[in-house]
């Protein structure tokens, strides 16, 4: 007999199998015990609490932080023939109350709900006049004070959980926590004797990669030419930064939308629906935009500016390839973005919920993710092996889908050099920044480095044949090494640490990894399609039942449906079952029309 969850996974959502950690964490919920599931962005965590869902008998309350993540995650399920229903503010009067009446008469398997509406009088006689079966809590990660999304009303979803009649199982997921947070979302959920599963936070079909360009906007514009058939988001700092970045795409002919905080409810609502929809193909946006949006074909990432944290940059990152097809992450960085993140840590808003000493601490944890954030930035090693290693997984030093994988360096002997600039930020007080100790060490004529007397320097010109570019990048690595470190947010001076004195004395001499040549750099490459022609009509039909229905096309079925259904060709109902993400569901809806044009080839 087969497994029933197996059943469900093929009836609805057209898979024959689970991923990786998808079948234990069903499996505990099932069996009544809760849960902790941390995936990265695109493995599939719904699925391990949608299949549960529909095993169980009563219904499963899904908390979701964002409008949008709970109507994108509402209209995939019906989709597939699952009834579901969403409870947030943009719902009129009406319609909630409609909403109330549909899940009182049990109409809804899954309901999903913003943490703020948990305790409405509402909304709890509901669900205590009904069986819930589970609780899915989801972007666990913002009940916690440490993480880099921390969202208050999440607090308030273990009173939920204690004031219905009867305990239901618990479900938490995320995409990225620290060992830190984890324990946060442990305690604060009061999950019992949970089965921990972290899958890993490898996404082998991203490309990472980090560039110093002199033009950001120079370079963006090639990047955005050589992927003009792909779809693709540009994340920038500030809302500022994001009209720029959007006028100038426009004005050179990219189909650009914008989102960010500054817009109304309905541009904004317009705009990502433009986006979901493909009728624009670039979405230029803050770190506003994003959470939840489960659009599949994104098959790239750009990141204009450096984010503040490796968790944000990861979870930004991961919204392309969630298909599983190639996609590409790239990061333009430059100095200004450390200032920039630096600025809005400083002046970030106080939250009521802490007191002034957490605040404090939090700010600190702050600075600490940042400079961690620039490191990455910085580091010469694997891109990939950076991130894995700092969610705690260990990792290969080499990957071979990354920029710095792919870039061929020369070992050098630096330990003259970092004396020399070691020797220059004592020399002169070690109340100095980055650009005026090159200026020193160049030799350079400005007017506040001679107006200070900083030409009678010993250390003055002593490095004047090093490029400017050779020398910040020798300084980062002193940092990034230990010997070196940068202090104060508004006003950053270079000071040199204990560790110093070693390469002072001459005791050790100091290596670094200096750049040969740097390879054309790689893009992914589009999937292989066995019948591009037959590919192009697939996607024309899904195209057609997308605009007819108003849903976004991958609703439909997928990219990578599509290529695997272009690959094995079926001709017949049983046999398009066999082509992964058609599911019995979507068989009866679309098969017939599929298979028509399947049958031309």
């Amino acid at each position: 007999m087969m497994d029933p969850k197996l059943i469900v996974l093929k009836e609805y959502f057209g898979h024959s199998a689970f991923r990786a950690g998808q079948s234990d964490i069903v499996d505990c919920l099932l069996s009544g015990r809760d849960a902790l599931c941390v995936m990265p962005t695109g493995a599939g965590k719904s699925i391990c609490y949608q299949v549960p869902a529909l095993l169980f008998d009563g219904i499963t309350i899904v908390v979701s932080p964002l409008i949008s993540l709970m109507k994108d995650q509402v209209t995939s399920l019906v989709q597939a023939g699952i009834p579901a229903a969403f409870f947030n503010s943009s719902l009129t009067a009406a319609q909630y109350a409609k909403a109330l009446q549909n899940a009182a008469n049990g109409k809804y398997k899954l309901i999903y709900v913003a943490p703020e509406r948990l305790l409405t009088p509402e909304f709890l006689s509901l669900c205590r006049a009904r069986r819930i079966s589970m609780v899915a809590v989801d972007e666990a990660h913002c009940v916690s004070q440490w993480g880099q999304d921390f969202r208050p009303s999440y607090l308030k979803i273990s009173e939920f959980i204690t004031s219905l009649p009867a305990r239901p199982v618990v479900g938490a997921f995320t995409a990225t926590a620290t060992q830190e947070v984890k324990q946060d979302i442990l305690k604060l959920l009061g999950l019992q004797d949970p089965l921990s599963v972290t899958t890993g936070f490898d996404r082998p079909n991203l490309f990472f990669s980090v560039l110093q360009p002199s033009s950001k906007d120079e370079k963006l514009l090639a990047l955005l030419h050589e992927r003009r058939e792909k779809s693709g988001i540009v994340y920038c700092a500030t809302r500022n930064a994001v009209e720029e970045v959007c006028n100038l795409l426009n004005r050179n002919g990219f189909s650009a939308t914008r989102y960010h905080a500054g817009l109304s409810d309905a541009e904004r609502k317009a705009n990502q629906e433009d986006f979901v929809f493909d009728r624009k193909t670039v979405m230029v946006a803050t770190n506003a935009f994003g959470m939840g949006i489960d659009k599949s074909n994104v098959g790239y990432v750009i990141h204009y500016n450096m984010p503040k944290n490796m968790e944000s940059y990861y979870q930004e990152a991961g919204r392309a390839g969630r298909d599983g097809e190639e996609a590409d992450c790239v990061l333009l960085y430059g100095p200004k973005d450390v200032r920039t993140n630096q600025f809005l840590i400083e002046n970030s808003e106080a939250n009521p919920e802490l007191t002034p000493e957490e605040q404090s601490i939090l700010r600190e944890k702050d600075q600490e993710r940042l400079k961690q954030m620039t490191y990455y930035c910085k580091t010469q090693d694997c891109l990939r092996s950076f991130i894995l290693k700092y969610f705690g997984e260990t990792a290969a030093n080499y990957c071979g889908k990354c920029s710095n994988c792919l870039t061929q360096y020369e070992t050098v002997d630096i330990t003259e050099d970092a004396q020399k600039i070691l020797s220059c930020i004592l020399r002169t007080g070690q109340r100095f920044g980055k650009k005026m100790i090159c200026d020193i060490l160049r030799g350079s004529k400005n007017e506040r480095l001679l107006r200070l007397g900083l030409d009678s320097q010993t250390t003055y010109a002593i490095m004047k044949d090093c490029s400017e570019k050779r020398l910040r990048g020798i300084i980062d690595f002193l940092e990034l090494q230990g010997y070196a470190v940068t202090e104060g947010a508004e006003y950053p001076v270079m000071k040199a640490t204990a560790k110093s004195a070693e390469i002072l004395r001459g005791n050790v001499n100091l290596c670094m990894k200096l750049p040969k040549q740097q390879k054309k750099e790689t893009h992914a490459e589009e999937s292989t399609v066995v019948n591009a022609a037959l590919f192009t009509a697939l996607k024309q039909l899904r195209n057609e039942l997308a605009f007819r229905e108003g849903v976004p096309a991958y609703m439909i079925f997928s990219n990578a449906t599509l290529t695997d259904m272009s690959k094995k060709c079926p001709k017949t109902a049983e046999a398009l079952l066999n082509v992964s993400g058609v599911g019995k569901v979507k068989l009866a809806k679309y098969g017939d029309k599929f298979l028509e044009v399947l049958r031309k080839f």
